[in-house]
C-alpha cells in the first residue's frame, strides 16, 4: 500500500495519511487544524510540539519538519488522524466526524500490522472508540496492534508541561522499542536527621538526582543488589530495612526499554559517602552527596524518584505495608 493511501473508501483528508506496512508505530492525530490542512502536513502548526517530542524521545535521529512526513515509514513510523474533516479547533468536530473511525483504524492493524497506534491526545481516542481512556498503554488492542494514548502536542495543551509530556513520550520509546526491561534495586539511605542521599547522572539532555542502586546481576536477588550497590557507592555500614517503593521507568536508548525498581529502607549514621574513583568515572554518575529536606522541596530539576518530595511525606506517616507502586 503506498505512504500515503488510506485503507478505507472515505474521502482523504487535505492531510494524507503516512502508512506502509509493519510500522513500529503509527500516529493518530485527532484531526487536521488549519495550518496542516494548509500545509497538507500533519501537525504543521509551528507551536506544536509533536516533531520535537519526536526527536527528543529518540524516535526519530534528527528533528524532522512536517514537509518531512513522508520519510517517516524508513524510521518504522507513521501518521493518521482520528476525523478527517479540517476544523479551526478540535472542539468544532461533530460525533459523525468520527463515523467509521474505529473501523478504518482496526482496518489499518489488520492490513498494515503495525506493533502500536499511539493517539497523540485523549480526545483522538475517544473520538474513535466512544470511552474516555488514561494515558498510556490500553487494555483494548486491534488484533495484535496495542494502543497508546499519549497527551495532546497541541499548544492549547499548556496544562500539561513539556517534560510530563516528554515522558509519555519516552515510555512509548522504551515499549515499542522490543528491547527486556533491567531489573535494578535501590535504596532510601536516611540518617537520624532526615537527610537523603542522592547520586546525580549527567545524561547528554538532563541532569537526574537519584536515588542509590544499580542493576540485579544474574544469580542476585534484589536484597543481594541493593547492598552490594550501597557497599560499592557509599562505602559505610548501613541497615537495610524492607522494601517500600516500585518504580518503572523508560528511556530510549541502550541494550533496554527501561528498567524496572524495586526501592528499599535503609538508615545509616550520617557518614560522608566515600565512593571508588571507578564508580564516579563512568559515563554518567558523577556525585554522591547527602541532601536535606528543605534541598529537596526546593529543587525545581528531575529528581529519581519524580515525586521523591511528596513520598518523603507520605513516609513520615508510616512505612507502608506493601511496597506502593510510585511511578516514575
Amino acid at each position: 500500500m503506498p505512504a500515503n493511501q488510506n485503507p478505507s473508501s472515505k474521502p482523504p483528508s487535505a492531510v494524507p495519511d503516512v502508512l506502509a506496512p509493519g510500522l513500529r508505530v503509527v500516529f493518530c492525530g485527532i484531526n487536521p487544524g488549519r495550518w496542516s490542512a494548509s500545509a497538507a502536513a500533519h501537525f504543521a502548526n509551528p507551536r506544536n510540539d509533536f516533531w520535537r517530542l519526536l526527536h527528543e524521545a529518540k524516535l526519530t535521529p534528527r528533528l524532522y519538519a512536517p514537509e518531512e512526513q513522508h520519510d517517516l515509514p524508513a524510521l518504522g513510523l507513521g501518521l493518521t488522524n482520528a476525523a478527517y474533516r479540517m476544523t479551526p479547533g478540535s472542539g468544532d468536530l461533530r460525533r459523525s466526524d468520527f463515523e467509521g473511525s474505529a473501523e478504518r483504524l482496526e482496518a489499518v492493524a489488520q492490513e498494515l500490522r503495525p506493533g502500536w497506534i499511539a493517539f497523540v491526545g485523549k480526545e483522538a481516542y475517544r473520538g474513535a472508540f466512544r470511552e474516555r481512556p488514561e494515558l498510556g498503554v490500553q487494555e483494548r488492542r486491534l488484533g495484535e496492534t496495542r494502543l497508546f494514548v499519549l497527551p495532546s502536542t497541541s499548544p492549547a495543551n499548556a496544562a500539561v508541561p513539556y517534560q510530563e509530556r516528554l515522558r509519555w513520550f519516552e515510555e512509548l520509546t522504551g515499549r515499542s522499542s522490543g528491547k527486556p526491561l533491567r531489573d535494578a534495586a535501590r535504596a532510601l539511605v536516611r540518617d537520624p536527621s532526615g537527610r537523603v542521599l542522592m547520586v546525580r547522572f549527567e545524561f547528554p539532555d538532563k541532569t537526574v538526582w537519584a536515588l542509590p542502586g544499580g542493576g540485579v546481576e544474574p544469580g542476585e536477588t534484589y536484597e543481594e543488589a541493593v547492598k552490594r550497590e550501597l557497599r560499592e557507592e557509599v562505602a559505610f555500614d548501613f541497615e537495610l530495612g524492607p522494601c517500600i517503593w516500585t518504580r518503572t521507568h523508560w528511556w530510549p536508548e541502550g541494550d533496554y526499554s527501561g528498567q524496572r525498581e524495586r526501592i528499599y529502607l535503609a538508615r545509616a549514621a550520617g557518614e560522608e559517602p566515600r565512593p571508588s574513583p571507578e564508580e564516579l568515572s563512568g559515563p554518567w554518575m558523577k556525585e554522591i552527596r547527602w541532601w536535606t529536606r528543605e534541598e529537596i522541596e526546593a529543587y525545581d530539576g528531575v529528581l529519581g524518584p519524580r515525586r521523591l518530595n511528596q513520598l518523603l511525606r507520605d513516609l513520615d506517616a508510616g512505612i507502608p505495608t506493601e511496597p506502593v507502586d510510585v511511578g516514575v
